[in-house]
């Protein structure tokens, strides 16, 4: 899933549901749950990093993210609710991933590879 603007996981994601309420956002319904969160950074207060921890231990949150640039709310959420996250990879994740692609995460690595359902066994590592 992505989105090319900034998120406010306190005011524009639902802790409860997952499920994205900020109507400024291409996602707005759609939920967040299980799925890699692609975005350029967070925005809002530091209350968005218990929003983040709320979304896990909800079991609704992202199974991983990927930032342009992990700011501290989104680098101190994922490490208190143990999602992986990555930012500052080689090529703008944003130019790169469109929602609906598979893209699976290596945060220990800081590897992120995309399959585009578009091109099919084609994969792209950022």
């Amino acid at each position: 899933m992505v989105s090319k603007k900034p998120l406010s996981f306190l005011e524009g994601v639902n802790v409860e549901t997952g499920v994205i309420t900020d109507p400024e956002l291409e996602a707005v319904g759609e939920t967040v749950s299980g799925k890699v969160l692609v975005f350029p950074w967070c925005r809002g207060s530091t209350v968005g990093t218990y929003a983040i921890y709320g979304l896990a231990s909800n079991g609704v949150a992202p199974s991983a993210m990927v930032c342009v640039e992990a700011d501290i709310v989104s680098a101190v959420g994922c490490a208190m609710a143990g999602i992986p996250l990555v930012h500052r990879v080689e090529r703008n994740p944003l130019t790169v991933i469109r929602s609906g692609d598979y893209v699976v995460v290596d945060a220990d690595r800081g590897v992120v590879e995309v399959m585009s359902r578009r091109l099919g066994k084609r994969s792209r590592r950022l």
